[in-house]
């Protein structure tokens, strides 16, 4: 019997980071690579890694901080999220302390005041949105009506 592993979406996380030295404010990595545009520090998931531990290694490789992960914000996995292809994204919530610097994929990196926050690459928009309403309600978004 021959097995075939079924073709899926690739998996990626993506990270809000909160800086202790600048409450109320998010960091965005300006990207390097196709597609362009400010988005959430981020990348794939490596074979044999958890999600978790990729969120770390990639938050320290496009800002050079080592985050703490808080929580678990949610998934995104629309099939049109990343024009590349179907991607399925797990969001964490994440603290540092320390001074960002970009670096890898990351062409530039600012702190954004989270109501001043330019055009978002993917859907990093709505990704901010339920983090938004997470800070003002302490509740993660419903994802029941899908």
């Amino acid at each position: 019997m021959t097995f075939t592993r079924p073709v899926t979406p690739s998996l990626t996380v993506d990270i809000i980071i909160e800086l202790a030295q600048a409450p109320g404010r998010i960091l965005l990595i300006e990207r390097k690579y196709p597609p362009f545009g400010w988005a959430l520090p981020g990348g794939f998931v490596d074979v044999g890694e958890s999600v978790e531990r990729a969120a770390v290694r990639e938050a320290k490789e496009e800002t050079s901080l080592d985050v703490s992960l808080i929580r678990l914000l949610g998934c995104y996995s629309a099939p049109e999220r990343d024009k590349r292809g179907h991607t399925v994204s797990v969001v964490f919530i994440a603290t540092a302390d320390g001074e960002p610097e970009a670096a890898d994929d990351a062409k530039f990196l600012k702190l954004w005041e989270v109501e001043d926050l330019p055009e978002l690459a993917f859907d990093h928009q709505n990704i901010v949105d339920d983090y938004l309403m997470y800070k003002k309600t302490s509740k993660i978004p419903n994802f029941q009506s899908f």
